[in-house]
């Protein structure tokens, strides 16, 4: 949903909601025999019977746009609790990834890194990228922690997983299944704001995700 309004620094912020929305209709992940929780809301109170509604929410800690920590795939991850609220909101800098990305590829992207909080990885709409081993190193070398992936990525010729399982190892934490419809016309710069619930000792948790992109103002 986009939303506008004006800053005081002569700009046009424009808000864009990049989750997936939840309900009924939600469609867990599943892989083989294996499916996470399902989503479920039923009515716990009513205002008739209590004077107040609540609902009652279960779901897995993966469900719908979520982060990964390193405990997600590994036994002794760091759990959520471990990503400092301070990485949570920044400036992004976005990776355009199509098909077979090459290190060379990689590497001349990052020519315009300055320093951006947040790394944004994105393919097309219902398309993935494989990256070789290499690249993926290249772009976990850089300093931030927090990595946002809109689309799919898999490490080439690897087994299921080996992505996850590589950022994990490299301490880093992913947000990802974000929507593409929203996330398709994003500029190179902005500010991704994430908002995963305060859980401890879990591998992850669902978030809200949003961009912030200013325009200028035309006089």
């Amino acid at each position: 949903m986009w939303r506008e309004g004006r800053l005081r620094t002569g700009k046009r912020n424009t808000i864009i909601d990049l989750t997936k929305p939840m309900d009924s209709l939600f469609i867990p992940f599943s892989s083989g025999l294996y499916s996470d929780p399902p989503l479920e809301i039923s009515e716990w109170s009513t205002i008739q019977n209590e004077g107040f509604r609540v609902f009652r929410l279960s779901m897995g800690t993966q469900s719908g746009t979520h982060i990964d920590a390193p405990a997600h795939f590994l036994d002794d991850g760091a759990g959520l609790e471990a990503l400092s609220p301070d990485e949570f909101i920044g400036d992004y800098f976005l990776l355009n990834l199509m098909g077979s990305v090459t290190l060379s590829d990689v590497t001349s992207m990052l020519t315009s890194y300055h320093g951006e909080k947040i790394i944004f990885l994105k393919t097309p709409v219902n398309q993935f990228a494989e990256l070789a081993l290499e690249a993926l190193q290249k772009i976990l070398s850089l300093p931030p922690v927090l990595l946002v992936l809109s689309g799919e990525v898999a490490v080439n010729g690897s087994v299921p997983f080996t992505f996850h399982r590589i950022i994990a190892e490299s301490s880093k934490f992913l947000v990802e299944d974000l929507d593409q419809s929203k996330t398709d016309g994003l500029p190179d710069t902005g500010e991704l704001y994430v908002f995963p619930l305060k859980l401890l000792g879990v591998s992850g948790s669902p978030c809200r995700v949003l961009a912030r992109i200013a325009k200028v103002i035309e006089p």
